[in-house]
């Protein structure tokens, strides 16, 4: 999925949802360790990084995406990996309701 909110992208010029987060989690968690991240590193059981870590990903989700992240909505489901937060922005960024479990 690929949407872009600047005015003036189209196309490929528009960086993909999933890679800004990524690129984010990189720079300001990883300190620039890209090997250390894939779509499918699990966050919690690795010890990628922490509790604090995952709030600032949250806070980069909501500023960046403009979404509101609801305490329900703070679950492993939801925040286990890369693919994970993107099936999550998917949902929100279209007004989808939250997955069944």
């Amino acid at each position: 999925m690929q949407i872009c909110f600047e005015k003036g992208f189209k196309g490929n010029n528009c960086m993909n949802n999933i890679d800004k987060v990524r690129e984010f989690i990189i720079e300001q968690l990883l300190y620039g360790e890209r090997d250390k991240l894939t779509d499918e590193t699990p966050f919690y059981n690795t010890g990628l990084f922490d509790s604090l870590g995952m709030l600032e990903v949250i806070g980069f989700l909501e500023e960046t995406f403009n979404i509101t992240v609801e305490d329900d909505e703070l679950i492993p489901e939801n925040f286990e990996n890369l693919n994970c937060i993107a099936k999550f922005l998917e949902r929100k960024l279209n007004g989808l309701e939250k997955p069944v479990k």
